[in-house]
């Protein structure tokens, strides 16, 4: 695995860890300006990361896969970031700090509703996702070095063509609640 994948993985790791010290502060500790403060901490991870990216490319390195997942990886979490969060949250308080009832599963027209918003919601990190790496491949100017930017964006676009068909098919084929 080369250095960004690692990167990559380590920036995730420390998202959901500032949640979880997000929450955990929040709620067990009873700080919410700092429970806050530490959620607030996600962008910052996303920006370190394209910062490390865009220096490994200037540096000369030839764009991976890897190199593209980072443009993605920040679409998806300043896109779906919040929603993630308050995720986080209901699951938090039901299941450690025992204050929330379960989560509601939605089913018919409310999950068909859910899911076209969660496509919306993908298409707005394809075109936060897809301007990093348009400008990525626009900065190195070198189409030798960005071929794998380049297919990240054919094979997304391809991906978030089947997600709206799979979100078209939930009005058609609403979800049904398990018997």
């Amino acid at each position: 695995m080369n250095f960004i994948a690692w990167i990559i993985v380590v920036c995730e790791a420390a998202f959901w860890a500032v949640i979880i010290a997000g929450l955990t502060t929040r709620y067990l500790f009873k700080q919410k300006k700092l429970g806050l403060l530490l959620l607030a901490l996600t962008p910052v991870i996303d920006l370190i990361l394209i910062v490390i990216t865009g220096i490994d490319l200037a540096g000369g390195a030839t764009a991976t896969q890897a190199h593209a997942l980072a443009a993605v990886y920040i679409g998806v979490s300043i896109s779906f970031g919040k929603s993630m969060i308050q995720w986080a949250d209901e699951r938090f308080l039901y299941h450690v700090v025992k204050q929330r009832p379960k989560p509601e599963k939605k089913y018919g027209m409310d999950y068909a509703k859910h899911y076209f918003a969660g496509w919306l919601r993908h298409v707005a990190a394809y075109l936060i996702g897809a301007t990093v790496l348009a400008g990525l491949i626009f900065w190195i100017e070198a189409p030798s070095r960005t071929e794998a930017l380049s297919g990240m964006l054919k094979i997304w676009s391809l991906v978030l063509g089947i997600d709206l068909l799979i979100a078209m098919s939930n009005f058609v084929w609403p979800k049904k609640a398990r018997v």
